[in-house]
Order: C-alpha cells, then sequence, then structure tokens
C-alpha cells in the first residue's frame, strides 16, 4: 500500500534537511570549528540526533587530510564496515574510534580568549529554543536576557527569557545608553540589550551569548566589532512557515507579516561570520558552543560517558 502523496513530500523535505545537517556538521569539522570527538558523543548521547545518522566514513572523511583511500584503510583497521552509521558502533567499537580521533583529531584548541556570540535569524527559526537548550546543558555560558515592550508569551519567565518592560521604562533605558542594541520588531514591539551584564561577564572572563534580531546583530557588530555573529537557519522554508503556523502564538494577520519579514531576514546571512542549520537543536546548539570556544566540564563530560 502507497502512501500518501502528503507522506512522500514530507519525508522527502525530512530527508532533504537531515542531508544538509549532516553536510553543515561535517564542514564545521573540516573547517576545525567542531571537533570530531565531539560529533561522535553527540551521536551516542541521543539516537535521534543528527550526528547519529552520519556514516562513519562520511565523519572521518571530513577530517583534513583524510581521503578515501586512507578512510578505508582505517576503518578496516579499526574493524567497522563500510556502511556503519555512528549510531550503530558496538562498544569495542566506539573504543577504538574514540582512541583514533582523538589522537588523529582531538578536541578543538582554545586560544583563552573569552568571546561574544550573536545568535540571530529569520522569525520562527528556533532562536529561542537552541538558546533555552544551551542555558539548561551549558552553565559555562553566560546567557544574556534581552528586554522587550511586547507582553509574556505563555511559559515565558520574567528575568529569563525576557525583561518584560512598558515604554516608558524602556525609554528611559535608551535615554542612558544602557543598551547594546535596540531595535524595532516586526513594526510592532521594540527589543533591546542590557549592556552592563555583558560588560560583567566578559571582563570576568566569560564567554556571553545574545539571541537577538537581525537589526540588533548589525548594531553589535558595529558597537562591538570583535562579536562573532552565528545566522540560524531553517532546514527548508517549509519547516519554517510551520514551525511559526504549529506554535499558534500570532493572529493569521501577524504570521503573513512575519512570513514576509522572514524572506527579507533570509537574505541577510552572508552578513553573518557562521551559519548553522537548526534540524536538531542539540546539534545546532553543540555547534553554537563551539564557535564560543567552550567545551562541557569534565564533570558533566564524565557524566555523559556514564550515560553511554
Amino acid at each position: 500500500m502507497n502512501p500518501p502523496e502528503v507522506d512522500r513530500a514530507a519525508a522527502s523535505r525530512a530527508a532533504v534537511a537531515a542531508r544538509r545537517a549532516r553536510a553543515a556538521i561535517k564542514r564545521a569539522v573540516n573547517e576545525r570549528r567542531l571537533s570530531a570527538v565531539s560529533v561522535l558523543d553527540n551521536a551516542l548521547r541521543s539516537t535521534e540526533s543528527v550526528e547519529a545518522t552520519m556514516r562513519v566514513r562520511d565523519l572521518l572523511q571530513s577530517i583534513p587530510g583524510l581521503g578515501p583511500v586512507r578512510v578505508e584503510r582505517i576503518m578496516e583497521r579499526l574493524g567497522i564496515a563500510p556502511t556503519k552509521k555512528l549510531a550503530g558502533l558496538g562498544v569495542h567499537q566506539q573504543e577504538r574510534l574514540r582512541e583514533y580521533l582523538s589522537q588523529r583529531a582531538p578536541q578543538i584548541e582554545r586560544d583563552g580568549e573569552t568571546r561574544l556570540v550573536v545568535l540571530a535569524g529569520p522569525t520562527a527559526v528556533g532562536k529561542g529554543t537552541v538558546s533555552t537548550y544551551i542555558r539548561e546543558n551549558y552553565p559555562e555560558v553566560c546567557l544574556s536576557v534581552s528586554a522587550t515592550t511586547r507582553a509574556p508569551r505563555p511559559g515565558e519567565v520574567e528575568g529569563v527569557s525576557y525583561y518584560f518592560l512598558d515604554d516608558e521604562r524602556f525609554d528611559s533605558m535608551v535615554d542612558a545608553g544602557e543598551f547594546l542594541e535596540w531595535a524595532v520588531v516586526h513594526n510592532k514591539s521594540r527589543y533591546g540589550t542590557p549592556r552592563p551584564p555583558i560588560d560583567d561577564a566578559l571582563a570576568s572572563g566569560r564567554s556571553v551569548l545574545l539571541e537577538i534580531d537581525i537589526q540588533g546583530a548589525r548594531q553589535v557588530k558595529a558597537a562591538m566589532p570583535e562579536a562573532v555573529l552565528v545566522f540560524l537557519l531553517p532546514p527548508t522554508w517549509d519547516e519554517l512557515v510551520r514551525r511559526l503556523i504549529g506554535r499558534g502564538t500570532e493572529t493569521p494577520e501577524e504570521q503573513e507579516r512575519r512570513l514576509t519579514t522572514a524572506k527579507v531576514e533570509l537574505a541577510a546571512q552572508d552578513e553573518f561570520d557562521h551559519r548553522v542549520v537548526n534540524s536538531d537543536v542539540q546539534a545546532a546548539a553543540a555547534e553554537v558552543v563551539e564557535l564560543m570556544q567552550i567545551q562541557k566540564a569534565p564533570a558533566q563530560e564524565a557524566g555523559l560517558r556514564g550515560k553511554e
């Protein structure tokens, strides 16, 4: 019995999104922005992750200096079949592969400098979901809390999701120069990033993540040229539409306005230093954290390995 046409189309879009996400991970490994060891660990932590579906052969070939012939010999020496995926490795295969990757492609070396990383992207791409995952799983990251004049959405918490301000208070902060950036978004509400907490965190040696809109990202780059701009992309346009409509927090008119804005926002991606595809929240978060030159604390890594 053939599946309905809509199901085949959905499956096809999902497959394309997965391929793009894997390609982004391989590119990050090849450019030494993401360590091969962390890709393996992410795959073993979650069978639902993008990394879990990657073939061992593809991960090895993404490492600079390893071509198809060398990879074939390496896999034979490790006792891993050519078609084996990362999530399908046996315990001993995992150990042998991790040992090899640790020697051939060790964790990304850090220069010790703290970083200000700006995460931006079109509406409904999942910036909030990715930043929330980072806050909950990478406590060493200082996540800036933005201020906004819009009303809270269901589940949002004052001082954690945003600082919800009235127009008078927002105006007073603008006049006092207390914002690193601020902007009117979707021709409606204002958003801004309080600067003092960021300056304090950077001065104390912590890396800071800002999750803001594209207008704000441009202002931050102008004010602090050393900031690293990361553009969060949806797997496909259809998936972006599905996410926006599915969350049900806007009226049809507002949805249409946001989708029109999203098309303009997507065109700005070339202004950014890095692009991350949000097909899988865990994988996207890990890539953003790598760009912040941060690794999980040793205690966290040990705990995670104990769950494998």
